[in-house]
């Protein structure tokens, strides 16, 4: 028996093992893309059930850079519920996760004191939304139906 022979068994296997999980890989992006929009979607609802006290967060405690408060606390709102919807939806998947991404960043560095629990959840978050911005939402995303049609009629 050669070296080759003795390669061929687990060289198989690992095919097999990495068939399975990409085939995981639709669920996993869409769990990822539900997940973080959960979490921004939530946080935006806060926002805006109590406005006035929104209003005082951002002049007192976030400090967002190069912006009034006033203009950061409906930007940062209206980034929040909008863009979680298509990101949920894998509509722009790419696009409403780089901008999620943004409203994290922010999130984080407009903060002057962030407990370390808050920011490790940051971390989490950013990571999830940087594979959803390099890999795609994934084939269980209405950009998976869209652009292919889209693409089909103009070419």
């Amino acid at each position: 028996m050669t070296a080759i022979d003795w390669l061929r068994q687990p060289l198989a296997l690992s095919r097999r093992a990495t068939r399975a999980l990409e085939a995981l890989q639709p669920a996993a992006q869409l769990a990822a893309r539900l997940y973080v929009s959960l979490a921004f979607f939530r946080s935006g609802l806060t926002k805006i059930a109590d406005w006035d006290t929104t209003l005082a967060l951002f002049h007192d405690e976030y400090h967002v850079p190069l912006l009034p408060p006033e203009l950061a606390a409906w930007m940062g709102t209206a980034g929040e519920l909008a863009l979680p919807v298509l990101l949920a939806c894998g509509l722009l998947g790419r696009f409403s996760a780089l901008g999620l991404s943004v409203v994290n960043a922010v999130a984080v560095a407009s903060l002057a004191d962030i407990a370390p629990a808050a920011l490790q959840q940051h971390v989490f978050w950013g990571s999830l939304l940087a594979a959803l911005v390099l890999w795609g939402p994934g084939r269980w995303s209405l950009d998976a139906l869209w652009w292919p049609r889209l693409a089909a009629r103009a070419g």
